[in-house]
């Protein structure tokens, strides 16, 4: 759950739906909808987000962006304290669709309350349930994106197979390069 929620969301972000800390740019109407619409085909949130709801997800995914940094187990399980806390979630089970379900945001919240909410929860039960240490940054030099590790033995260490592929080759070209003086 979580690790498709931060990843729809780290996906908006590369398409420039959602602005990142680093370029605090604005997202364009059209990013705007097409956010929404990636987010409600996750099941997560349905709709267009307005411009401030785009600015108050991007200050948001800086602050979760915190959590899959390296720290030790009580920092990080601080951090992710501090988010549940500042989306005062009270979770109830949902048969809306025939089968019960978690839902973590009130009746009628707004979408980026909504993806506030389930976004904290989210970290908290891969913490809980997978381990805190299946939080990560993508190893490539290039590249800093989190990822849920959901590998079976837990040893991931890239955000996707293209940049565990781009690694690879750029060692390999060092090794090359090195061995024949250059």
């Amino acid at each position: 759950m979580s690790g498709e929620v931060i990843d729809a969301v780290q996906r908006l972000r590369r398409r420039g739906g959602l602005p990142s800390g680093r370029s605090r740019q604005r997202g364009r109407p059209a990013d705007r909808r097409s956010a929404g619409a990636d987010l409600a085909a996750r099941g997560v949130a349905g709709g267009a987000l307005d411009a401030e709801q785009v600015r108050d997800l991007a200050l948001w995914c800086d602050r979760l962006g915190r959590c899959f940094d390296p720290q030790d187990l009580e920092q990080r399980c601080g951090e992710i304290n501090q988010l549940l806390a500042e989306t005062a979630s009270q979770p109830y089970i949902s048969l809306h669709d025939g089968h019960p379900h978690l839902h973590y945001s009130a009746p009628g919240a707004d979408r980026a309350a909504h993806i506030r909410a389930v976004t904290a929860a989210g970290l908290a039960y891969v913490v809980c349930f997978a381990g805190a240490d299946r939080l990560g940054r993508c190893a490539r030099e290039a590249c800093d994106q989190a990822f849920v590790d959901t590998s079976r033995n837990g040893r991931r260490a890239y955000c996707s197979l293209r940049c565990a592929n781009n690694d690879a080759v750029a060692r390999h070209r060092a090794r090359v390069a090195g061995r024949h003086g250059g």
